[in-house]
């Protein structure tokens, strides 16, 4: 498998060119070509309104959104300009309701080999920005890269990764969705969190996963790391700082929410904290 297809979304003219910045190096790198969506969000929420008076609340909402479109696609075309020119991308602009947003980035989403997205939490960031994420693993079954604001200078060729290894189909997705960035990489660390005492990998945590690897000519090892901290996110976060490592790979975990998955309570914490590029896939 090769990544030959990246797609990624910008909602906020601020945050283009980090966004174009990143994808593209990934696209250079895999000889792949950049779809970028320019997409203007209506966060209006309509409660009630007098007679008549709808219609002009919500042609005044189409225009105000219509123009932040446009004014994402110009930041998205300066940034584009200041790429290589070897590059192979293309911009569509399109506009949608905050409760529409799911299905235009899951179609989307659903033809690329890998979507590439900055970090949907910090300061500044909208309500949008996770909903693009989930829409995007979730719906959209494409695998995600989530970019930092720091720390994203080897998403392109990262030179040390973990991967999270739970024996979860989730965290299987993800690693075979990220073969193509494993086998360049110049080490691989399978991190295994408190092995179960029962199951097929009781006597050897990882190793089958670390078998598979090998054969793809990953260079792969395998830690197995006590449950030294509450949480799952922060004793991998710690684990990737230790290890220098460029990047992480970890299965997407969610549940339904009137019907929309959402982000479960270990992947959140650990994009919210994420120092390098992190690779999911549900």
């Amino acid at each position: 498998m090769a990544y030959k297809s990246l797609f990624t979304i910008v909602t906020d003219p601020a945050r283009a060119e980090a966004a174009i910045t990143g994808a593209a190096a990934l696209a250079l790198a895999h000889d792949a070509h950049l779809d970028v969506l320019a997409l203007g969000v209506d966060r209006t929420q309509i409660g009630y309104s007098y007679f008549g008076a709808g219609a002009v609340v919500l042609q005044s909402a189409l225009d105000r959104t219509e123009e932040d479109a446009r004014a994402v696609e110009r930041a998205i075309t300066r940034a584009l300009g200041e790429q290589s020119p070897t590059l192979r991308a293309s911009v569509e602009t399109a506009v949608t309701q905050l409760g529409a947003l799911t299905e235009i980035v899951a179609q989307r989403a659903r033809f690329a080999d890998l979507v590439v997205l900055p970090r949907p939490y910090g300061a500044g960031q909208g309500t949008e920005s996770e909903a693009v994420a989930e829409a995007a693993l979730f719906e959209g079954h494409a695998p995600v890269l989530v970019l930092p604001e720091t720390g994203a200078g080897h998403a392109a060729a990262p030179r040390r990764m973990v991967v999270a290894w739970n024996q979860s189909a989730e965290a299987m997705a993800a690693i075979r969705q990220a073969l193509p960035i494993l086998k360049q990489a110049d080490g691989v660390n399978i991190a295994v969190i408190d092995p179960p005492q029962y199951g097929p990998e009781r006597s050897d945590p990882g190793g089958l996963l670390c078998q598979m690897l090998v054969r793809h000519g990953v260079r792969a090892e395998v830690s197995v790391l006590a449950r030294a901290l509450p949480r799952i996110s922060d004793l991998l976060a710690r684990h990737v700082r230790d290890l220098g490592a460029d990047m992480l790979v970890m299965g997407a975990y969610g549940h339904s929410r009137f019907r929309e998955a959402i982000l479960g309570g270990a992947t959140r914490n650990m994009l919210e904290q994420a120092e390098v590029p992190v690779f999911m896939a549900h």
